[in-house]
């Protein structure tokens, strides 16, 4: 893959949605819900006014409507803001 995120993007793979409940019970592709979690791939190099505190690997969540979503070798991908990012799960 041949993407540089520039300036405070970073590129972040979605982690598939849930496909059952606790209980069981099977959710159709229909009912899911966008995933919030996801793993970063690449990040800009930041702006003169926000450092770049992610970085490669980073396991993230992000706001519901954040980001573009793009399509690279049939994956679906995201660009967001680094500011879009709530918080890295460690």
């Amino acid at each position: 893959m041949n993407i540089q995120p520039l300036a405070d993007r970073v590129l972040v793979r979605p982690m598939a949605a849930e496909t059952t409940t606790a209980s069981g019970i099977i959710i159709p592709d229909s009912a899911k819900e966008k995933p919030l979690r996801g793993a970063v791939l690449a990040v800009g190099q930041g702006t003169k006014d926000e450092q770049m505190v992610l970085k490669a690997g980073d396991e993230v969540l992000y706001g519901k409507y954040a980001g573009t979503e793009i399509e690279v070798d049939n994956e679906k991908l995201l660009i967001m803001r680094q500011s879009d990012v709530l918080a890295v799960i460690k």
